[in-house]
Order: C-alpha cells, then structure tokens, then sequence
C-alpha cells in the first residue's frame, strides 16, 4: 500500500515492516503499517468490537471512534509514533500502536528509548495469537526506531492482555498503580522469547499444513463435464480413495439443471454451496486462476491446492503472476500448495484423501513424502508402492510457492501418524530455517533428504531462492550436522526410508552377515567394509540351507551381543534337476520374520537374488502402519522402553501376526496433530510459552517389515545411514555446549567498538579487508594471537626485522599469486643469522621479482608441527560457517575439508577436527608425535565465537595455523568486514516471499 503524499521523505512509508503470518489456528493474515487512507477500515473494524473490549482498551465505555481519534489513529511518523494492522481479505481485525514517551510519561522524541503500547483485537479473531503476532512485529519495528522498552496499562480483568505480555518471553516488571497493573517490558530479545516465537511459529505452521491436508470438504473447481482432464481425474482420485468428507464438483461451466456429477453435488460456483468448503482443488487455465481464488476467499476457503500450470517454470512474467497468486490466497487467509502442483494425500483412516493426480491411493504407513517434483513425486509413489511401503501423507509442491519442506518438517515433527520423513528438495528458500527445523525434527524421527539441481548453479524453474555461494559438499556437511541423511538418489532415499520405517535403530556398527550363498557374503562384507562399518566374518549357510537354517542363524545372530545389525543374503535353491527354484520366498519370510519377531531388537535387511515373492512377503507385515503406543509414567509422559539408545525413548508396536494383517485404526486426531499439553483454547490471544516435544518415534522395538534390497550395496548403503542417524541421535541427546572460558577471556565490547571504528559511520556496502596489524588486534580481542610479521622492502629492512624478532625467522612473499606457495620458492624458513637472511632474500627476489612486487615480510619461526587452515564465512543463504582442513594440497587440491555451521559448540569442534579423511596426520599418523588437538579446538570455539558475536565479521582465514604437540601458531590472517547481512531467522515471525 502506498503512503499518501503528506508524509514526508524522512518519514516514507516503511514497506519492509510488511509481512504475511502464520496465526495460531494455521490461517494466515497480513501485518502492515496504518496509513492516512484506512479511516474507514478503522472505523468498520471498531464497530465489530465489542464493548466490553472497548471498555478494556481505553478503560472507560467508548462506543465509537471521533474524528479526532480518528485522524489520531491513522496519521503516523513511522518513527515516534507507529500504529500496525492485521488484516485479512483487505479488513483490519487487529490493531496495535505505539507512541514514544519520556520519564513522566509524556510524548517524546528520540533519544527518549520508551514507549506506550496499546492492543486492540476484533473479538471474533481473539484466541487465533493476533495479539502476540502483533506484539513479535511492534517490538522489532521499536527496536529499529530505537526504542528500548514498552509500557503498558492495562485493566486487571483483562486476563487475556496480561496473558500476552506475560507469555512473550521478554523481561518485564509488573505493578499496581491506581486501579490498572502496570507493565514495562524490555524488548531485548532473549532465549526464553526466542524459543516461544520458535514454539508459536512450529504450532501455527504445522498447523496451517494439517487444515490443507485433513479437510472436512473438498470441492474441485475446473472439473470436466465429460471424463478425462485434470480436474475430473482429482475427483475421481477422491472418491476412489474414499474421502470421508464432502466432496462438491465446481466448474462455472456446468450446465444450470445439472445437480450432481459422478455421484457428487456439482456447482457453477463456490456461492451456490450451502456448506463450509474446507479444501478447494484449483484445475483450470492460469488465467482463470485469480476468479477462483478470489471466490474461494470470499467463502471462507480454507486452503487451496493449484494443479493449474503457466506461472514461474515459464519465466518472469509467469513468476510475477505466481506472487500475485500468493499475495491474493494469503490476503484471504488462505495457504497455496502449488502452483504446478501433483497434489497432496492423506491416508488416515479418517480422512483417505487422495486430493491428486496419482490413479491409486498408497497404503496407509508411517511415512511421510515431501516432493518439489510431481515426476519425482510419482516415481517415488511407485517404487514406494512395488516395494509394500505405506504412506502417511504426501505432498507434491510443485514451485512450491508457499507451502515448503519447511511447513512440512514442522507439520512432521509432530505428526503422530509419521514415523519417518522423506523430502526431494530441488531449492531451500530458507537454509537457515530449514537447518533449525531439521534439527529439531531429527531429534525424535529420522529425515531423509535428496537434494536435486546441485550442480547447475541456477534455481529450477519457478523457484526464487537465495543465493547460495558455498558449494554443494558443503551444504550436505551442515545437513550431517543437523542430522539430516542426506542421500544422492531418491532410490536411495527409498532403501534408506523402508528401513527406518521398519527397523529398530541400530546401537552401533557391528554387522553380522548370513546367507545360502558365499560369494554374495562376500560382496555385501566388501560393501559394509566401503560404508565404514564393521562386519563380522560372513557365514555360509552353504545352498543346501532351509528356511529353518536361516531362522535359526538369524536368531542365533540377534541374540549376539557382539552384533547390532544383521544382513541376511540369499539365492534361490536348486533343485535336483539343476534348475532354481523360486517358489519358496513365502516360507523363507515367514521364517525371517518369526526369528526377528522373537529376538532382541535390531535392524534386519535382506539381499536376495530372484527370489520369488521373498520381498513383497516380507512386505505384508508391515509395521510402518502400526500405531505408536506406549506406556505412561506417573508424570504423564510416555516411559522409554527397555534397552532404549541415551536420549531416544523407543515406540512399541503391536506386532502383525502375519501376511494381509490390518492396521487398527489410529486413536490420533485425522492428522495426526494434537494440541501441545498446556495449549489453551479459550478466548485469550496467545498460545503457552512452552512447547510440547514429541516422543522420539523410533522404529517398532519388534521388528515387522523387513526390507529387501536387490543388491548388496543397497542394503549397505542403508543400513550405514541408519547406523550415523541413531550415532548423532544418541549424541544429540546431550548436547555440546560452548566453555565458559570463551566468556571470561574475550573482550566483546572492546571488539564491537573496534569494528565500529573500523567500518566508520557511512560503511561501504561491500566491506573492507582489514590490515595484518587491525586484524591482529581484532583477533586478539577474542585470544586469538597472530604471530607478528614485520615488511620487508629490501635487504636492509629484512636485516632490522629479524634483529627485532629475534632469530631463526622465515622470508615470505606476501603478493596474492605467491600466497602460502612455498612449492614456488616465495617462502624460505630457519634463516638463523643475517648471512643466511641476505643470501635468502636475493635468491627470492632473483627468482620471483622485484620487492615491490613481491611484498616480502619476516616472522619469526614457529615450532614446527601439522599445516591446517581455520576459515569462518557469512553465507547469505546458510548463515555462517566454519571450516577446517589441512593446509595445501588435502584441502585446496582434493577438496578434504570439513564445515559446521556457527556457533560451535565443543563436540562441533572436535568433531570438525576429526571428520577430514587427513586426520590420522594430526593424532600420530605413521609415528608422528600428535599435535595439541585441545588447542585446536579451542581456537574453532574462539573463532565461532567472534564471527556470532559480530556478524559484522563477514570473512577469516587463518592460514597457516601451525599446530604442534605442544601448542598451535597462528602464522597468517585476513579478516573482512562489511556491514552485517540481514538476519530473518531472528526477526518476527513471517513467511517468505519467493
């Protein structure tokens, strides 16, 4: 919305401060700034409040706004005086303002840091968290306006506003004063308000995706009036998975006497159908897009699902109309999966929603399917479909417009229908974000994640995205971190979900391999020794084995307490006629599951070879469609079963009894998403501080599925990815934490004011480098010392410095082609007297050129010891970044280098030490001494440390940093500054604009 011209340059309108949210009931609305041309939206807003809240607001019976009140309430400065509305289809429901004030409560101008707030919410929309959306926004809009704290009085009857002061997480003081309760609050965020934005963004968001994906009716709007076409194939798709909702038939097309079509209610328009319309399914033209959507907005549609083509995947005019499409579905309260779309399922029993183009509904299971590709998305349907694997949603996002893989890891974390999550992925519109989510969604149920377009260097068509400048390997370094598995192919990601749908976690790497057939033994002990686990010698159960020798081996095996995993391999029996029999898969998996059913609790694979109908048996008990039950302890939380991993509570599982067994029906809600304990459902404006944690669902503690691979490698490769999930799980449950060293031996002030100085009061966009001497000092304030170097223009000079550092010292070319290239002869080092210094500096400068090119320096030596290099960088998309390798070849030649995203903490530090494949070099490596690893690490932790504390810090490279058994030298540093990227990740909550 434009300002109109009376506001003055200095005070434009801040169109920044615009945003869609996210309210608590999964609806969305508009926050923006009030401008002189809302007089009669403010005015028809008061009106639909009641009394009793006009009574709360300004403590005294006020049934209508003057006009004095209402020129008062819509003329700001945006500066001392700011007002915000929530909107929703054009009309104000909420309203908040602040005027800046004085010690005596006065109107004030800065540098007066304090101001006066006031809320007021339409009561038909109280209880939906308005109000503490409202709150997020004002108090970052005060912050930027320097503004330090809010006042506020309010009534004691008004439990509802004190609830959302009280609950914000903020700092505050609270006193009664003349009848109200006073309330100051201090609007510098902490952890406690950090973490109750975080808990009310995961509740609205996951439930924002459960509205689309649990609707009470659908109506498909372009449904063919003769079969075929997209619109007509989605209806028939609905009511052949047996929708348990009301479905209506929408085309304004339809003929006026027809009443029904395929058995359902048929309508020209949204407007004849007498019924709330939960879930409308958009298949028509793209130009017809906008008409349904706005008549989807002016029936109270709920959410939409566009299958409709021609947007963003055509280009920029096809891209701006797709944000058209977003801004006018969100403008209703409305949220977008598309547009592209393939659509969404939900095989709950009480929803069987089949809202797509898939011919055929999958079967109920534990696992949840996020596609940005409906090709993908139906690829992965198949494969999931031949191999017995059930789902518990499915979402086909298309340009994925508006709802994410973000909204899905929200929606999954606590979904109890899902057991486990898989997402292709061909562009993350909020790496951050995404990085948070999936760490804390890793926590209680693995995710399975295959990235696409890595290589291309551009986005795919129709997704506007950050750019992101750090590479492909680098990304899938800080998915390990979060805890993500991220594979390469979505084969993978199918091998890896079947297993971790159907399979106990396994407690460690120790793999026990059986089977009828030596040489394949062979194979998968080659491939367990490739994915880094350790196998036990294979045993051969020779051909002539029967399907009551591998029961017993297999629960000979699991009884093992040498084995936490077991593969088994087999081949078809030959008969006496030397021909394969193939006939006998049945028995060889009722054998399999019977010896897993009654053994301790660990993961089963199976390799076979033309066995017949040996997968899709082992398929037919699937436990990925059991419900999670488990038993509650005295203080209402689910117990832990026996023998569960630290920090993982494992689900129990009713064990199928055998081939066609049925799934009970779930006891969750249609989607799976309860309220968090402690949620209130009243009126009020805001949700609980807190937010509930699911369970860590891990696989049945008896298995029931067991998966078949086809190949050895496959079975491997997934069993591999188990084993470093369940690793980072039990790690996870205690996590690292920062030393408290960092905090009694850093001077942050000392450094903020030196960057301050530094950058200057009109920084230059693009940064500045800093000097060696002002990157020292930088460093220093943070206890990172860089050994001094000294300039050397010519013989003279180099003589001076080293009689000033004290011999033995080194001579090094400082020119950037020459940087850290001792292979070119620019570094020479143990100069230990002048002669050696003269003779060095004329064969250098002989070799190389003249001085002025070579930018000599002296330094003193270091002890001798390992070369390793220590970087921090800002990403825009990914946030920050440290990374360690080993200087030269390891790290720039072969890429051996290894990241973790900021702030570090200390098991990220060792971590990151241990995790490059040259780390033998630093712990003794064919008889070395090892070097002084803590020493290591603490430097990781300090340089973290300094780049999260002032994002102003946008680049550092220490190289080398020479680490000896006794100590570390840094030998060389380059720090760059700029001003600070923006941070949304820690702003108020909205959602992205792509």
């Amino acid at each position: 919305m434009e300002p109109t011209p009376e506001l003055s340059p200095h005070h434009a309108y801040p169109d920044h401060w615009e945003a869609d949210v996210v309210l608590r009931d999964g609806g969305t609305a508009r926050i923006r700034p009030i401008t002189t041309d809302d007089a009669e939206r403010l005015v028809s807003f008061y009106e639909q409040v009641s009394d009793e809240s006009k009574y709360y607001r300004f403590f005294a019976p006020y049934p209508r706004l003057s006009d004095r009140d209402v020129h008062r309430f819509t003329h700001h400065d945006y500066v001392d005086r700011v007002g915000l509305a929530v909107t929703i289809g054009g009309e104000f429901i909420g309203t908040v303002r602040f005027d800046r004030i004085n010690e005596q409560g006065r109107p004030a101008s800065a540098p007066a840091d304090e101001a006066e707030v006031a809320f007021l919410v339409q009561d038909a929309h109280q209880g939906r968290g308005v109000a503490s959306a409202l709150l997020e926004h004002i108090a970052a809009v005060a912050r930027e306006r320097g503004i330090r704290r809010f006042a506020a009085e309010v009534l004691p009857a008004n439990n509802k506003m004190i609830k959302v002061f009280r609950d914000a997480g903020y700092t505050q003081q609270r006193s009664f004063e003349d009848g109200s309760v006073h309330l100051t609050l201090d609007l510098e965020p902490t952890e406690k308000s950090l973490a109750v934005q975080r808990g009310r963004e995961q509740r609205a968001e996951a439930r924002s995706v459960q509205r689309l994906l649990a609707p009470g009716s659908v109506a498909v709007i372009g449904t063919g009036r003769t079969p075929g076409g997209v619109g007509r194939t989605v209806l028939r798709n609905l009511l052949a998975a047996g929708f348990t909702g009301r479905t209506y038939a929408v085309n304004r097309a339809f003929d006026e006497g027809l009443a029904t079509l395929d058995g359902v209610p048929a309508h020209r328009s949204l407007g004849e159908i007498d019924e709330q319309v939960d879930l409308a399914v958009i298949a028509v033209p793209a130009h017809r897009v906008p008409e349904a959507v706005a008549d989807c907005g002016e029936h109270g549609v709920q959410g939409l699902v566009v299958l409709s083509a021609g947007y963003a995947e055509r280009g920029s005019a096809g891209r701006e109309l797709q944000r058209e499409l977003v801004r006018q579905a969100r403008s209703y309260g409305m949220r977008i999966i598309g547009p592209n779309a393939f659509g969404i399922i939900n095989t709950a029993e009480s929803v069987r929603l089949n809202a797509s183009l898939a011919p055929e509904s999958p079967a109920r299971g534990r696992i949840g399917l996020f596609t940005q590709s409906g090709a993908i998305g139906i690829a992965l349907l198949s494969g999931l479909h031949r191999r017995g694997a059930g789902l518990s949603s499915f979402i086909s996002a298309g340009n994925r417009a508006d709802v994410s893989g973000n909204d899905f890891l929200q929606y999954s974390f606590e979904d109890q229908d899902t057991d486990v999550a898989l997402l292709y992925l061909e562009s993350l519109g909020n790496p951050r974000k995404f990085t948070r989510l999936a760490r804390r969604t890793a926590a209680v149920k693995p995710v399975v994640v295959v990235k696409g377009a890595r290589h291309s260097g551009t986005n795919p068509p129709g997704h506007a995205v950050p750019v992101s400048r750090i590479p492909d390997a680098t990304v899938s370094a800080l998915m390990r971190q979060a805890g993500v598995i991220r594979v390469d192919t979505v084969t993978e990601m199918v091998d890896a979900g079947l297993l971790l749908a159907g399979q106990p976690l396994p407690a460690g790497p120790r793999v026990a391999i059986l089977g009828n057939s030596e040489s394949l033994g062979l194979l998968t002990y080659d491939a367990c020794l490739a994915e880094g686990l350790r196998p036990r010698p294979p045993r051969d159960l020779t051909t002539a084995a029967s399907p009551q020798d591998f029961r017993d081996a297999l629960a000979e095996a699991l009884a093992d307490g040498t084995c936490d995993a077991v593969i088994v391999t087999a081949i078809p029996w030959v008969g006496e006629n030397g021909e394969a029999e193939t006939g006998d898969g049945e028995v060889l998996a009722a054998a399999l599951r019977g010896a897993a059913a009654g053994g301790p609790a660990k993961p089963v694979a199976v390799v076979h070879v033309e066995i017949g109908g040996l997968a899709e048996a082992l398929a037919a008990a699937s436990s990925t469609a059991a419900p999670r039950t488990r038993p509650t302890t005295l203080a209402g939380r689910p117990a832990a079963a026996p023998g569960a991993p630290t920090g993982a509570a494992p689900a129990t599982a009713t064990a199928p009894t055998g081939p066609g067994t049925e799934a009970p029906a779930e006891t969750a809600g249609a989607a799976g998403i309860t309220e968090p304990a402690g949620t209130t459902e009243t009126a009020g404006t805001t949700e609980t501080a807190g937010t509930a944690e699911p369970e860590a669902a891990e696989p049945s503690a008896r298995p029931g599925r067991i998966p078949a691979y086809p190949a050895a490698e496959r079975a491997v490769r997934a069993m591999a990815e188990a084993v470093k999930y369940a690793q980072w799980r039990r790690q996870a449950a205690t996590p690292g934490k920062v030393p408290e060293f960092l905090d009694e031996t850093t001077d942050g002030p000392g450094a903020a004011a030196l960057i301050d100085t530094l950058l200057g009061p009109a920084p230059d966009p693009r940064g500045r480098p800093l000097t060696h001497d002002e990157a020292r000092e930088l460093l220093g304030r943070y206890g990172i010392p860089v050994r001094p170097t000294l300039p050397a223009p010519d013989p003279e000079a180099a003589v001076a410095a080293a009689a000033r550092l004290g011999y033995p010292v080194a001579l090094k070319t400082t020119a950037p082609h020459l940087r850290h290239r001792a292979d070119l002869g620019g570094v020479r080092l143990d100069l230990t007297d002048e002669d050696a210094l003269r003779r060095a500096y004329a064969e250098v400068t002989e070799l190389l050129g003249k001085p002025a090119e070579l930018l000599p320096v002296v330094q003193s030596m270091a002890p001798r010891g390992v070369d390793t290099v220590v970087r921090a960088s800002i990403d825009a998309a990914a946030g920050a970044v440290l990374s360690f390798g080993l200087a030269g070849a390891p790290s720039e030649l072969l890429g051996d280098t290894a990241h973790r995203l900021v702030p570090a903490t200390d098991r990220d530090a060792a971590e990151l030490i241990r995790s490059i494949k040259a780390a033998p070099v630093l712990f003794g490596w064919r008889g070395s001494a090892p070097v002084d690893t803590p020493a290591l690490e603490e430097l990781l932790l300090r340089l973290s440390r300094l780049v999260d504390d002032h994002p102003e810090v946008v680049s550092v490279a220490l190289e080398p940093v020479v680490v000896a058994p006794q100590g570390l030298t840094v030998l060389g540093a380059t720090v760059r500054l700029a001003p600070p990227p923006p941070r949304g990740d820690l702003g108020p909550r909205r959602l992205p604009n792509y």
